[in-house]
């Protein structure tokens, strides 16, 4: 049976997806393990490009993005199976291992009628799409991690110590207040705040999480790659990643985010980061 989904969560949920730019249209299309609901922008024909959202997000919160990347691109942001969003996971067949994550993400390209396409992804959506890159290279032709989490270092004890009342019992009002810790109370759109807080209620399953990959793992990522870190995160420490994904990944692009943390990402992040990632993904 599909998921009991709040009217309240939906209302909100189209209330960000309104922030999108003109010409914007969403779609549901049917994939492994469910069917999974797209918001897409930028003119068809042009390179493709999926951005992939954290934990416990929704597509919505890439709108600033899509703005600066539907001029030379398509893209479409994703809802992922079983976190919040419009997405909908098959009865019987759930999304348990990573190599079900794989499959899933493999048939939404097929899905799209797609060879490869670029991808971008915010903390667990990055994590995803670098397993993704590392197993079927030949269908990734750009990566853009944005403060990757489990990619090349752990969470900070703190985060995880902050985090543990909202995974233990999540409520709207843990979910906005551990918002506002991370972010120092940064301002936000009020909006995706409001989104933020009621995805606490969503009927999610328990995400599907592994290894991070080893650095003889990541010594083989073949698809150039942009690594983008927030300055003040609070989600893992900036420096150990930075440093350990130069050492591991070859002709890997880095750069820091100033003033950004873990979760002003990606619709908080500093203006001249959209047009960065677009100068990227561009690139021949």
């Amino acid at each position: 049976m599909p998921v009991a989904v709040s009217g309240a969560f939906l209302a909100a949920y189209d209330a960000v997806l309104a922030r999108w730019p003109a010409g914007t249209t969403t779609s549901t299309l049917t994939t492994a393990h469910g069917t999974t609901h797209l918001i897409s922008h930028g003119p068809e024909g042009a390179p493709p490009v999926l951005l992939l959202p954290g934990g416990g997000a929704t597509a919505t919160g890439w709108y600033p993005m899509a703005a600066a990347l539907g001029r030379t691109h398509r893209v479409h942001a994703v809802d992922l199976i079983g976190e919040p969003g419009r997405s909908v996971p098959r009865d019987g067949s759930p999304l348990r291992t990573t190599d079900d994550l794989t499959t899933w993400l493999g048939s939404l390209l097929d899905a799209l009628g797609l060879r490869s396409a670029r991808l971008a992804g915010h903390s667990y959506g990055a994590w995803i799409a670098l397993r993704y890159a590392l197993t079927a290279p030949d269908r990734v032709d750009r990566l853009v991690l944005l403060d990757p989490t489990n990619c090349f270092a752990g969470f900070s004890p703190r985060y995880l110590l902050r985090a543990l009342p909202l995974l233990l019992r999540p409520t709207p009002a843990r979910n906005a207040a551990f918002l506002r810790w991370e972010t120092g109370g940064a301002d936000l759109d009020p909006r995706w705040r409001h989104l933020h807080a009621l995805a606490a209620d969503f009927p999610a399953a328990r995400p599907v999480t592994g290894p991070r990959p080893t650095p003889a793992r990541l010594s083989t990522l073949k698809p150039p790659t942009l690594l983008l870190l927030a300055e003040r995160g609070r989600a893992h420490d900036v420096a150990e990643v930075a440093a350990r994904a130069r050492a591991a990944v070859p002709h890997l692009e880095t750069a820091t985010l100033p003033g950004a943390t873990h979760h002003t990402l990606p619709v908080g992040a500093p203006p001249e980061t959209y047009e960065r990632v677009a100068g990227f993904l561009t690139a021949v």
